[in-house]
């Protein structure tokens, strides 16, 4: 049953119970605060305008590469430059470009996005209008070849916002719109032949101003931009080889201010940090998540390294992320509910990219509509976030057992420099080498454990010196295998005997030697 029999169906229904006049709706009204719901009041982080004009810059450039106006192996181009002066940034690409006799309306319309139903990221046909709420004019503009002029749509965003607190009767946002734009032609001599553009003059200063700072601008875009990986992340290649497989990345070549270099992603193989253990990533995971279709609904990597706490927020890399389009979708907050303990989400470096159309982000594009098809994705994401918090938790567990390694080994070479000092007496000196004794007890069972394999040669080092140096200044004749060595002859065969016993009366000779290890190095305490 199609919608339109769906709905002649429920009408009868309805009817049948009873006689019914039908009056047709009276006008409908549209009013002039829907423009600023998805102007103003869309967004919440201001650095978002800068998101949205990049992304449609990505569609527009992929449009061009569809129509053979882009070489496929030719990067669009953005460039992006701040003038504090008027304080203006403008956004302009090499993508596809708007005819003249298209601009006016797509440029004004609200909704229906002929974007909706394709591979294009954005298809709310909302997010060009983001600047709005951060200028007092916004400025667009274009050109495609054939056209010697250049198509130009003003907005005179302070007039918008006097129009909108005003409280006479509402005329309408189609009569706003045509009250607050300027669409006209004009001559630009050094325009290129195919080009779009956004400017935003008289930008308004908010958080530290950094809508109008170059450098926030580009650590902003570096994580939620599609942009290339940085020649300096060894892991680069290989993750996107494998991305590849899969979608389209649509790398963009963006650069600020006529830079040298472009944009690139903020990954690098080490982080050198002030105060802190350096971060050094040494392994990558790649993820495939099946979908409710039976297609891949996602693919994605985590990146590994010590787990040795948060990765810092200046990285511009921790958190486990998600991308739609390669454009990164919320913060890297988005996913922490799916971890055991949410603090090890920011011990975490990784994105995965949504593959499945049915997987759509929200109007804001700061999470994703709730569906069977997203909750299959998070299901499927789970084991990966436990399995990064049972790394994280390993992590801790070998840090504490290799700091109290390094504390025994340390207090071990005081006591022997007490001893070599040859300041105590014949009796003190016994009980300084038992004390010893009993810390390379500690020390061996320690460097035992499974978690510290990885450094059991240099544990093994540091035992082995510290028991030859002891053996040195005890003039041992043999290798002191247990601190019971160091006690005089009757009291060391009454702890002899009581261990046998204790060994003879025991089910569990495992837990039976851990309770004599722990008496050994409780000896003379």
């Amino acid at each position: 049953m199609n919608a339109t029999a769906a709905i002649k169906l429920a009408r009868a229904a309805s009817t049948s119970r009873g006689t019914a006049e039908r009056h047709e709706l009276p006008e409908i009204v549209i009013g002039k605060d829907v423009l600023e719901l998805v102007s103003s009041a869309m967004y919440v982080d201001p650095m978002t305008v800068y998101r949205e004009y990049i992304q449609n810059a990505a569609d527009a450039v992929d449009a061009a590469r569809a129509a053979g106006q882009l070489a496929a192996s030719e990067l669009g181009r953005v460039e992006i430059s701040v003038e504090p002066g008027s304080r203006t940034v403008r956004i302009r690409d090499n993508g596809c470009g708007v005819p003249f006799q298209e601009f006016g309306r797509k440029l004004t319309a609200l909704g229906g996005s002929a974007k909706r139903g394709t591979p294009a990221r954005g298809f709310r046909g909302v997010g060009r209008l983001a600047g709005l709420a951060y200028a007092q004019e916004l400025i667009f503009r274009s050109r495609v070849p054939g056209e010697a002029k250049i198509s130009e749509l003003r907005w005179d965003c302070r007039q918008l916002k006097v129009a909108l607190r005003a409280l006479e009767e509402d005329t309408g946002i189609a009569e706003l719109i045509r009250q607050v734009t300027t669409l006209q032609r004009v001559e630009i001599s050094d325009a290129p032949e195919r080009f779009f553009e956004v400017e935003m003059r008289g930008i308004v200063r908010l958080r530290n101003d950094r809508l109008m700072s170059p450098t926030a601008i580009g650590d902003y875009l570096s994580q939620v931009a599609p942009l290339p990986f940085s020649p300096d992340f060894r892991f680069g290649g290989q993750i996107t080889d494998a991305l590849s497989r899969h979608l389209g990345l649509g790398v963009l070549d963006i650069r600020i201010d006529g830079a040298e270099e472009p944009l690139c992603r903020p990954h690098r193989d080490r982080f050198v940090l002030d105060n802190k253990a350096d971060i050094t990533f040494d392994d990558v995971t790649l993820i495939e998540i099946p979908g409710i279709d039976g297609v891949v609904a996602a693919v994605g990597w985590v990146l590994h390294h010590e787990y040795e706490g948060a990765v810092p927020t200046g990285t511009l890399v921790k958190g486990l992320r998600l991308r739609a389009g390669n454009v990164q979708v919320g913060d890297h907050t988005l996913l922490e509910d799916l971890f055991p303990e949410p603090r090890f989400n920011v011990w975490s470096v990784g994105e995965v990219h949504v593959l499945d159309r049915k997987v759509v982000p929200n109007g804001r594009r700061d999470h994703f509509e709730q569906n069977a098809h997203y909750h299959n994705l998070l299901n499927h994401l789970t084991p990966t976030a436990r399995d990064i918090a049972r790394r994280c938790r390993t992590s801790s567990v070998r840090r504490k057992w290799a700091r109290e390694f390094d504390l025994q080994a340390q207090s071990a070479e005081d006591t022997l420099s007490v001893i070599s000092q040859g300041g105590v007496s014949a009796a003190e000196r016994e009980r300084l080498a038992l004390l010893t004794d009993q810390m390379l007890l500690r020390l061996t069972k320690i460097a035992s454990m499974d978690i510290l394999k990885d450094a059991a040669d240099t544990h093994a080092a540091a035992i082995g010196r510290i028991r030859a140096r002891l053996g040195e200044l005890m003039e041992d004749l043999s290798p002191v295998a247990s601190p019971l060595m160091r006690l005089p002859p009757k009291q060391r065969a009454i702890y002899q005997n009581f261990f046998d016993l204790v060994y003879e009366c025991s089910a569990n000779r495992v837990a039976a030697k851990s309770l004599i290890d722990r008496m050994m190095m409780r000896l003379d305490q």
